[in-house]
């Protein structure tokens, strides 16, 4: 394990692990990836730790994470977190099985995720409502029923309910005969619908990337891949940030004749 702010983080909302993961990387990529993936979070990833546990030397795992980088399975950059006293920014180098392109990164270090596409071709409601008999035999519907029944649990769902609070909601305090199940069903979802729940502020994230190369901070859409511009030998096309703004490289010199002009504290007059 490394120390508290070093080490592997997940990234969120990564499909189910199967044997094709990495089938896209190079074998030794693939195999490293694989062996990165298996390990918990705050693990040590540095290529000095996984040189000792792999049959790589530290030069080709440090192409290799290169190459996870630029693939979409890896980012390194810092985070802030609170704790009771003060705020800190830690470093992380996040990990994720599912390969991401760099607008899922961008939106991920500004703590707004985009959701995964839907792959089922039947939604939510229709499957709680297909499966609703498997758990209570009671309440057995047929396809007919799923289908007429399937506005109503989608508008729980879009109130906000889950899954878990709908199925309490149908199953709790069954009487001891249900005559027609599609009718008990539609009866209460229509006398329990829950009133519209306000959505949660989402949270403000504080969170960067860096180069893989030279391990300067900057924004993910400066970074494609994982490396700035200057490492990839490409120049920026116009300067960043307001009007008037000092550039990057003219921040040190401004700052130097800021302090040669301030007059000594031994020397001020005081008011």
């Amino acid at each position: 394990m490394a120390n508290p702010g070093y080490g592997k983080r997940s990234a969120p909302d990564q499909r189910p692990r199967t044997g094709h993961d990495f089938v896209h990387l190079l074998p030794r990529d693939a195999a490293i990836a694989a062996y990165i993936d298996g390990l918990c979070d705050g693990a040590d990833i540095s290529v000095k730790t996984l040189a000792k546990a792999l049959p790589y030397g530290q030069c080709a795992l440090r192409t290799t994470l290169n190459r996870l980088q630029a693939a979409g399975h890896l980012r390194r950059g810092s985070e802030c977190v609170a704790t009771e006293e003060a705020l800190l920014w830690v470093t992380r180098t996040f990990f994720s099985r599912t390969a991401r392109d760099d607008e899922w990164w961008a939106a991920f270090t500004r703590g707004d995720v985009p959701p995964e596409p839907q792959r089922s071709t039947r939604s939510r409601a229709f499957i709680l409502l297909a499966a609703l008999g498997r758990t209570t035999p009671a309440l057995t519907l047929s396809q007919a029923s799923c289908v007429e029944l399937e506005p109503q649990v989608g508008e729980w769902l879009e109130r906000g309910a889950t899954e878990a609070e709908i199925l309490h909601a149908l199953t709790e305090g069954l009487p001891v005969r249900v005559h027609h199940a599609a009718r008990f069903v539609g009866r209460r979802l229509l006398d329990k619908l829950p009133p519209l729940r306000i959505a949660p502020v989402r949270q403000v994230v504080l969170r960067t990337l860096e180069c893989s190369e030279c391990r300067a901070p900057g924004s993910p859409e400066a970074m494609p891949g994982g490396v700035c511009g200057a490492c990839r030998g490409t120049a920026d096309e116009a300067p960043r940030g307001p009007e008037g703004a000092v550039p990057v490289q003219g921040v040190r010199a401004r700052m130097s004749a800021v302090r040669a002009g301030l007059v000594p504290r031994a020397e001020r007059t005081h008011r």
